[in-house]
């Protein structure tokens, strides 16, 4: 069973990334490191997440991990 849009926001938020201007619709636009990674989630919270996004959100978070 797919992962929700919500817990893969839920994975970013507790990574550090943060919700900065930008995005339309239900696109969303996360920034950690003072705006040096960033990467757009679409889709509303309830939506189930393609594997492609589920993919950039873990390879978005281990771009920030030391």
């Amino acid at each position: 069973m797919p992962r929700k849009i919500r817990d893969l926001l839920k994975d970013l938020r507790q990574a550090g990334f943060v919700l900065v201007s930008g995005g339309k619709g239900s696109h969303r636009k996360f920034s950690a490191k003072d705006g040096q990674i960033v990467t757009i989630i679409p889709g509303r919270d309830g939506d189930d997440a393609k594997p492609y996004l589920e993919r950039q959100v873990q390879d978005k978070i281990n771009e920030i991990k030391p």
